[in-house]
């Protein structure tokens, strides 16, 4: 049993419960509006957790050609814009679901092998002040903790099989539960001219 002086900073059972702290403390100590952990599976990028909760359904999915995420992964802008309509590669891409993301922060998850397994980000509805990209270094320290978890064997949850655009059973908005869910099954990467194992 944790004593209740240290229950606070006791360590986390899984890595669900990392990534859920990682956002309560990015929310609360940076601020921003909403806080996600996605993963990129072949061409969409899927969110796995969100805070605050029901600000957005885990399992919902996003084209990867058409994410945020995607241009700063790949160097075509910055991981932190104050106001994304000033920086053309999130300019062009403010449609659809992220129309309305003013501003937005986002760092690489990697796995051990140094691949991407998705992404630690944030938005806001309203521009940020200039002032905000201090905190960018604080997003990294909680991505980089993530990601160093994952290398040193804590495993993130399977995603539901088959893919779905509506989000994950109700009641699943916490990926440790929903990965001990009865029938979801590990992501695996789409062949080549076929199918997902996981849609098969």
């Amino acid at each position: 049993m944790v004593p209740a002086a240290v229950d606070d900073v006791a360590p986390w059972p899984d890595w669900c419960s990392a990534a859920e702290g990682a956002l309560r403390f990015l929310a609360g100590y940076v601020g921003w509006d909403v806080w996600l952990v996605t993963q990129v599976v072949d061409d969409r990028q899927v969110i796995l957790l969100a805070h605050p909760e029901g600000a957005v359904s885990p399992g919902m999915e996003l084209p990867w050609d058409q994410s945020f995420c995607r241009e700063m992964t790949e160097g075509r802008a910055p991981r932190l814009a104050t106001v994304t309509a000033a920086v053309p590669a999130y300019a062009s891409r403010t449609t659809g679901s992220i129309a309305d993301v003013a501003a937005y922060v986002g760092v690489p998850l990697v796995r051990a092998d140094g691949s991407l397994f998705g992404t630690l980000c944030g938005v806001a509805f309203r521009a940020r002040p200039r002032s905000a990209a201090r905190e960018l270094r604080v997003v990294e320290a909680a991505a980089r903790l993530l990601s160093t978890l994952m290398a040193a064997g804590m495993d993130p949850p399977p995603l539901p099989g088959p893919p779905t655009t509506t989000g994950w059973p109700a009641g699943a908005s916490r990926c440790a539960r929903a990965a001990r869910a009865a029938g979801w099954r590990r992501a695996r990467r789409r062949p080549r001219g076929g199918r997902s194992p996981a849609a098969r």
